[in-house]
């Protein structure tokens, strides 16, 4: 592509670093935009996995909130820290990092609105500044794994991090999704790119990388959490819930009714 070429947004190969350094400044840069659009669907201090809105109040992926009462729990790819800040709430020692200073102003800001003071720090999931085994739980909601180029770092970061017995918890898009076009109608439910073409989604502006998603099959997602030396627990693909009529991207009641939209992993370390 030639450096006066405008935007442009398609699925192919990218460099992988260059991509994780525009995400890193679209998400900052973008803090206020997204959450104005759904910061009403997330909350302020609620841990939601994802758009089919299930609640860490009725899962319970994270075990039982009462055992990990003054206990550390760090969150990964946190945003604004609404799932630290509520679990902040919760009596939980929740350390909300992410990769967008842009993010955790907004949480700054979140925290003043809401009088719940949540820790945050700057960190890339992939090398975090914690010691080894100090978390009893580690997670994220749709952060840090789908736009990073080496998801598998992210998962041995989290299990570096555990203490045996700890459990890692991650929510992405269902790798299902990216057979189908972005659309949450029922017009989206045509097959339209391979399961396994692993290209990323990218964004371009003059040639430069501006954003990417990065695709990973289920079976890829596995494969970095046992290489992790983590022991999957369960595979979590929610429903969408009858009379939801929240629209998120490509996410919606239409096609969520056929089609899984998110997949949440959850592991342990081994004792």
């Amino acid at each position: 592509m030639s450096g006066s070429e405008g935007p442009w947004s398609g699925f192919r190969d990218v460099d992988g670093e260059a991509a994780a350094r525009a995400n890193a400044a679209a998400w900052s840069a973008d803090a206020s935009e997204y959450l104005a659009e759904h910061g009403s669907t997330l909350g302020a201090a609620d841990l939601v996995w994802c758009p089919e809105g299930l609640r860490e109040a009725d899962a319970h992926l994270l075990g039982d909130i009462e055992g990990l009462r003054g206990r550390l729990v760090v969150e990964v790819g946190a945003g604004a820290a609404q799932c630290s800040r509520w679990l902040t709430a919760q009596g939980v020692r929740a350390l909300a990092t992410d990769v967008a200073e842009g993010m955790l102003a907004a949480a700054r800001d979140l925290d003043r609105a809401t009088g719940i003071r949540t820790p945050t720090l700057l960190a890339d999931a992939r090398a975090l500044p914690l010691p080894d085994a100090c978390a009893d739980a580690v997670f994220t909601a749709f952060g840090a794994i789908p736009f990073v180029p080496d998801a598998h770092r992210v998962h041995a970061e989290a299990a570096r991090v555990l203490r045996p017995g700890g459990r890692w918890v991650a929510s992405v898009t269902h790798p299902a999704r990216w057979m189908f076009p972005d659309d949450p109608t029922l017009a989206g439910t045509t097959v339209s790119r391979s399961y396994w073409d692993r290209r990323p989604y990218v964004e371009t502006e003059s040639g430069a990388v501006t954003y990417a998603e990065f695709h990973r099959t289920v079976g890829d997602h596995v494969r970095d959490v046992v290489a992790a030396g983590l022991r999957v627990v369960d595979i979590v693909e929610p429903r969408w819930p009858a009379g939801r009529d929240v629209v998120w991207g490509g996410w919606g009641p239409e096609r969520g009714a056929l089609v899984p939209g998110t997949l949440v992993l959850v592991a342990e370390r081994p004792a």
